[in-house]
């Protein structure tokens, strides 16, 4: 009944052929008296907040038709997970239309994808193909879903067993954090929605610990990058790890650790460690967060720097982590208050143009394993779409609290 309802809803928005001049802005919140500001709060940021979901959405789709977006990517990719949990709480069929439509730029009627899935990159955007076969039950999502699935039977793993950051000789033997969360919340929500849970859920839970085992160091927080080899030129000669504790490398990790241990069975074997790496990770986090913003650094164990800043999209990452951890339970009810503040945080990053339309300021761009001084002279960029996603998903697990 659900999946005929929202084909209904579908073709309804479908045959009103939304458009780019059709889309509408970001509504401007009403203005908020001088003398209700905040001292530290941006004078153009109302006292009283929108719901900045919805706000975040309609200046995105504003912006961007569902042909000029992107291509086939994982930052597009989050960025429209984030949109489908809007779209899941305001029920707006236009949201899920926007999706379709974006995907059905890249699979063709018989599921065909035009993706070789060489890189764990690739396969993040493969969360729409569940969501899309889950919401309108067209064979053609299943399919172009399993070719991902099927691809990780030949793709190539480190002597261990974990996935190789990409199928490059570049990349041959590395293992990133960021690419956790680029395979395996894919992966458990393709065996719930296709019955192959038993292999998703073991493989994902493998994944998470693998990476856990390598990266995570006695402070609580992961390393950006492993070479099993300990020859590429980040490589610590004796331990084959990265220099640095990247934000967002992190914070791909903590959101996609706690993804799993959502998905994976109470009994199953592998999640006390989960639990236990979950739970040394949150203490981190803890220690390093901003005590000034509540935000946290580009470079997490090096906030004393002069140059370097409190980034975005981890921020944001890290909130929902430690939110939804708190409320599973995964761990202690305290973190709960230690999200709040990074909640806080963040929402002082959002803005409201002169155009009406939301803006989210100082995300990193994309970024390569490096020193600290790379990570530093990252660009801080307006509206990349790894801050936007990651924004959408902590909004909606945070907005209520």
């Amino acid at each position: 009944m659900r999946r005929r309802r929202l084909s209904a809803a579908l073709t309804t928005v479908a045959l009103a052929a939304v458009t780019l001049s059709a889309l509408p802005a970001a509504a401007s919140p009403p203005a908020a008296a001088a003398s209700e500001q905040p001292a530290n709060q941006p004078a153009n940021r109302p006292a009283t907040a929108p719901d900045w979901s919805v706000a975040l959405v309609d200046s995105t789709m504003a912006r961007y038709t569902p042909s000029t977006i992107g291509s086939w990517s994982y930052p597009v990719g989050l960025y429209l997970y984030g949109q489908y949990l809007t779209y899941r709480r305001t029920h707006e069929a236009r949201y899920l239309t926007y999706i379709k439509d974006y995907v059905d730029r890249f699979v063709k009627s018989d599921g065909t994808i035009d993706q070789s899935f060489n890189s764990l990159d690739s396969m993040q955007a493969g969360r729409l193909l569940v969501i899309l076969h889950h919401e309108t039950g067209e064979e053609r999502y299943r399919t172009a879903a399993k070719k991902i699935r099927d691809r990780l039977n030949t793709y190539p793993r480190t002597s261990d067993g974990g996935f190789w950051h990409a199928d490059t000789a570049s990349r041959a033997s590395q293992l990133w954090a960021d690419g956790v969360y680029m395979v395996n919340p894919f992966l458990v929500e393709y065996g719930k929605e296709f019955g192959d849970s038993a292999y998703a859920n073991d493989e994902a839970a493998k994944q998470l610990s693998l990476y856990g085992s390598h990266l995570q160091v006695a402070n609580g927080l992961l390393r950006h990058a492993y070479d099993e080899s300990k020859t590429v030129s980040w490589a610590d000669p004796q331990t084959g790890l990265a220099p640095e504790h990247w934000c967002r490398a992190v914070g791909w990790y903590s959101m996609a650790i706690t993804n799993v241990l959502d998905a994976i069975p109470a009994n199953h074997p592998r999640r006390a460690q989960l639990l236990k790496i979950y739970r040394k990770l949150a203490a981190g986090l803890e220690k390093y967060q901003d005590p000034a913003t509540g935000r946290w650094f580009q470079v997490m164990d090096k906030g004393g720097s002069s140059d370097n800043w409190t980034e975005t999209s981890c921020s944001s990452m890290f909130t929902y982590a430690l939110s939804r951890g708190a409320q599973k339970g995964y761990l202690d009810r305290h973190y709960a208050a230690v999200a709040r503040r990074g909640y806080q945080g963040v929402l002082a990053k959002l803005s409201v143009g002169a155009d009406g339309r939301t803006d989210l300021a100082d995300i990193s761009v994309g970024t390569n394993v490096g020193d600290y001084a790379y990570y530093i002279a990252r660009t801080r960029a307006t509206n990349d779409f790894h801050g936007l996603g990651a924004f959408l998903i902590m909004n909606e697990q945070l907005r209520g609290d």
